[in-house]
């Protein structure tokens, strides 16, 4: 009987060493030791942590932090990490850790433009958690729900919107004997026209642009419900686009009509406004605070909507410049992190009250529209609900898909806009960018 006891004593003890061994070599290689041979090590997140990558300190980190008191209010157990990096830098890291396949330091959360949504989805479809079902599309603007869907699913809950709108100088149009009532719901021949009249009467150029950067006309095509690709997201649509044709041709005109004027960097645009030598801005939303920074304009300024292509079946006078939206990483606490966005970015109208009145942000989530705070009239826009105002024509813009290449094309375009300018045809300056598209990005 001793003798057998030892025996089990001996096999027993040979395992624990077994066990022993097996769990510092496992340790080594998943743990401390760091080892390339292991794979993916999970984001942090599981343990009722969820980390967050974000940009702009005082706007989207700002609707993150009145997120976290609503949330922790309801569910005090969970610890947020919210890390800030230049947009650029998050799209740099994203791609270069999904490209490698591994998870290592990838937040639970991340915001992505909604113009670069697409180049993530259709790259990296399986890095991404599906938020299908966990909360109701359909309380969202339509526009925002094909640029942050996928292959039939709900990727992005959607957050801000970059509807666009016309902010007039009322001084300077009634110089020139029009009011801000003449400029709503026109096309951009009218728009010209007017300008033109200003120009005569105070000097002051009607717009100014960056001849570098080609905003200005994706608001105007996609308020005709077309962009630079196909529906596929994948194929440029350039060289017949009549929409793009179209703005094109507008562009050319406000040149040409001496209305436009043209900046190179961003303080030379809110220069532009600030000092008082342009009658209007077209343009998302946003710019509603860099116009009021200048307080000696009070009073003066009206918002109408953004001006229509003419010629162009189903344009509209609603588009949008900007916007992002929220992304769920496939890593360890991805529910928790699906459930903070559900609660708050998803469906809180409180917490949207709050975004308005402390940072002047305008989400996306139409029923938040009902709220107080949305109501405001702004003494500085002559007393206008501009936030309400804003969040009716969001529900206007047409749907459309980004696609994969909005910024590559934009380059392409840039290059043929001067060239077009420069007395090139319009037709061979649109079937050579989309010949240039077509060789790059395929």
């Amino acid at each position: 009987m001793k003798k057998w006891l030892i025996a089990v004593l001996l096999v027993v003890l040979l395992g624990l060493v077994a066990c022993s061994n097996a769990s510092d070599q496992s340790a080594a290689q998943n743990g401390n030791g760091d080892s390339d041979t292991t794979g993916d090590v999970e984001a942090t997140g599981g343990d009722g942590k969820i980390t967050i990558w974000a940009w702009d300190v005082n706007f989207n980190i700002k609707a993150l932090e009145i997120a976290q008191e609503h949330y922790q209010s309801i569910n005090p157990n969970i610890e947020f990490e919210v890390i800030e990096n230049a947009q650029d830098d998050i799209v740099q890291r994203l791609n270069t850790s999904l490209s490698s396949g591994t998870t290592r330091g990838l937040p639970n959360i991340v915001l992505i433009e909604d113009y670069r949504a697409q180049s993530f989805l259709n790259a990296y479809p399986d890095s991404f958690h599906p938020i299908t079902g966990s909360f109701n599309a359909e309380d969202f603007a339509p526009y925002k729900l094909a640029p942050t869907s996928y292959d039939g699913e709900n990727y992005g809950l959607p957050f801000d919107t970059g509807v666009t709108g016309l902010f007039v100088r009322t001084d300077y149009l009634e110089d020139a004997g029009y009011t801000a009532d003449d400029l709503s719901n026109i096309d951009w021949y009218e728009y010209i026209e007017i300008g033109k009249d200003v120009y005569e009467a105070t000097g002051k150029k009607m717009i100014t642009t960056d001849p570098s950067d080609l905003g200005l006309i994706r608001t105007m095509i996609q308020s005709a419900g077309s962009w630079y690709m196909e529906d596929d997201g994948i194929t440029p649509n350039l060289a017949n686009n009549e929409a793009l044709k179209a703005a094109f041709t507008v562009y050319k005109d406000m040149v040409e009509e001496d209305i436009m004027g043209f900046h190179s960097d961003w303080s030379q645009f809110l220069q532009g406004f600030n000092s008082g030598d342009v009658a209007s801005v077209q343009t998302g939303n946003w710019i509603s605070p860099s116009i009021k920074a200048e307080e000696s304009q009070a009073g003066l300024w009206q918002v109408v909507e953004q001006p229509r292509l003419s010629g162009v079946d189903g344009a509209v006078n609603a588009s949008n410049l900007g916007g992002s939206s929220w992304y769920v990483l496939d890593v360890d606490g991805k529910e928790d992190a699906v459930e903070f966005l559900v609660q708050t970015f998803g469906s809180n109208i409180d917490f949207y009250q709050d975004l308005v009145t402390e940072i002047g942000a305008i989400g996306t989530y139409m029923p938040a529209a009902e709220g107080e705070a949305y109501q405001y009239g702004d003494d500085y826009f002559q007393g206008q609900s501009i936030i309400a105002t804003f969040s009716e024509w969001a529900e206007l813009i047409p749907q459309i898909n980004y696609g994969m290449h909005t910024y590559a094309i934009d380059d392409i375009l840039v290059v043929e806009m001067q060239n077009y300018l420069n007395g090139k045809d319009l037709d061979e300056a649109l079937a050579d960018a989309q010949a240039q598209a077509e060789a790059s990005l395929n």
